[in-house]
Parts: structure tokens; sequence; C-alpha cells
């Protein structure tokens, strides 16, 4: 028993903010940022034009469901990934409930696992719709960081963008099993964000070289994990996609793994290190420019603030 993805969305809002406009309010450069990150440019939510996380949650999900072509009233768990939600409460997932009319009988709620957040999802709805209503899953993620930055702090907050991905599950007693892999190591220092009651702003700090070693650690790490437990190789793979934090992580851990470097190209050069939305906004691009298709393995890694990280392989319907 296991699932397969049968259609994927994404979202970014319409303000786009090149590494010239960062320069314009931190000190830095495009060839500094560019150079040490792969990032040219990111997403930043414009409040005038209605853009919202709720919106862009609202918009991928919306885009994910066409492309399986199946309505919200076929979903039945709904899961949001995410760690900047508009609202502590009612969670993101409950508010995409309302928006698509599901059914009120839908499990909807939000999961934190930061920039892994999302691959963490695929798995708990993995684990859900056997005993689920109905057997689609909604799994989206989705993080607006551009709420959440210091901008006096340049080493950060040239970093992250605004944006969401999603991806429809379909469970089936033939289908594969996702062979994920998590994990997580408790560290409230390296990478994190405080609490409404911490009496402080609630802005995002990061220790970038601690942060380094850690994703150098564990992306190489679970993706062989994946491979192992599900007995393949990574010729067997179609495609990779990995967490966009940083494009010098990602070619550290292609680099130690041996894997083709076409099959991981990344969008982090447009889209910036989105958080949880990150790994499902590259899925639906590379799907959308027909890189993947129908019986394609994708294999997704991820690692984020908690400190987290997670790994799954998945097929395509």
């Amino acid at each position: 028993m296991g699932v397969k993805i049968c259609g994927t969305g994404s979202a970014v809002p319409s303000r786009v903010v090149t590494n010239d406009d960062m320069a314009k309010i931190v000190e830095t450069s495009d060839e500094w940022i560019s150079t040490r990150t792969g990032i040219r440019s990111r997403h930043y939510c414009d409040a005038e034009a209605g853009e919202t996380h709720r919106t862009l949650v609202r918009d991928a999900a919306e885009r994910a469901l066409e492309a399986a072509g199946i309505t919200p009233a076929e979903v039945g768990v709904c899961l949001v990934a995410t760690f900047t939600a508009d609202t502590c409460t009612p969670s993101a997932a409950c508010l995409l409930q309302a928006d698509l009319g599901m059914a009120e009988d839908t499990l909807c709620f939000d999961l934190n696992a930061a920039c892994a957040g999302f691959v963490y999802g695929l798995h708990v709805a993995e684990a859900l719709l056997p005993a689920a209503k109905r057997p689609y899953a909604l799994v989206v993620g989705a993080d607006v960081l551009s709420h959440v930055m210091d901008f006096t702090d340049r080493t950060t907050c040239v970093l992250f963008g605004d944006g969401a991905g999603a991806a429809v599950l379909a469970w089936r007693e033939d289908y594969p099993q996702l062979h994920a892999v998590w994990g997580s190591r408790g560290d409230d220092t390296s990478l994190y964000a405080p609490g409404a009651g911490a009496g402080e702003p609630s802005y995002l700090h990061m220790d970038g070289r601690a942060v380094f070693r850690f994703a150098t650690e564990v992306m190489p790490k679970c993706t062989k994990e994946v491979l192992e437990d599900a007995g393949i190789s990574a010729d067997d793979v179609d495609r990779f996609v990995f967490h966009q934090a940083n494009k010098r992580i990602v070619d550290f851990a292609v680099k130690k793994l041996g894997l083709d470097p076409a099959k991981c190209e990344g969008n982090i050069d447009h889209t910036g290190n989105t958080s949880a939305g990150s790994v499902p906004i590259l899925l639906d691009e590379i799907v959308r420019a027909g890189e993947v298709g129908p019986g394609s393995r994708i294999l997704m890694a991820g690692f984020g603030a908690g400190l987290t990280w997670a790994g799954a392989l998945a097929e395509l319907v």
C-alpha cells in the first residue's frame, strides 16, 4: 500500500526583488550574493496586491488539484507545512479547507518542520490516508519569509523569499511506498525564530556556518538512506529535488553522492530559499516543464530548523 503524486502546483508573489534591490537595503552586492549562494532574485508578497500566505497556499493548492483532475470534495487529508502562517490558529490548512470548500470531515492541520516540512508532510499524509474518508491527500509547503526577516542582518535577509508549492497524493493498495526517512536534532541556536511569548521580534536567526555543516552532513546521508530503503541506485532515479537553501550545499551533496548534475538542477537563482515551499515549487517547475512525467521517480530531500531533515522517493502517476 502506498501513494503516487498525481498533481502539482505552485504560487509565488508578483513582486520580484533582485540582488541589486537588496543592495539598496543592506550593504551587499549582486556579486557577493550570487557567488556565495547562487541566488539572483526572490519574490516577496505585495500587500497592496492582496498577496498573503493564505492566497499563496490557496493558489498552489488549486493548481495542484486542477493538474490532478480531482475536486476538493475528493480530498481526505489536507496538510500545510509552514512556520509563517498568517495566524497561529486557525491553521492554514483549516483556512484552505474553507477557501476550497472541502468536506468538513477532511483531516486538516499544519505541521512545522521548517524547510523539511513538505517532505515530512508527504510521509504523514501517506500514513494517514489508509484511514481517511477519501483516497487523496493535498500537501502544501508554504512560507512567507519576508515577514520574519531582519533587514539589518545582511548575511541572512538576502537568502530568503516567499512562495508555496503543493502536491496531490493518490493512495492505492498497489502503489509503492515513499521509502521516507526523517530525523531531528533539537537545536535552538543554529536556526530559529522566537515565538509570540519570547518578548522579542520573531525575526529568523541563523548561524550560517553551523547550518552549512549540518546541511552538508544530512543531505547526502538521507539521500543514501532513501536509496538503500528502496533497494535502488541513483541511476534508477529520474530526478533529484533538493531543498534550495544554497547552491553550494546542493553542489556539495551532488558531488559527494556522485550524482549526475543534470538530474539535480535547481531554481534557487530566481526563488531564493522559500523554506517549506522550496521542494514543492521546484517539483512543480520540472513537472510543468516536461522534465518528468508519468512513471518518473523523484527523490526529494530537505533540511531545516529544528534541526530537521527528511527524504522520500515518489513516483508520478
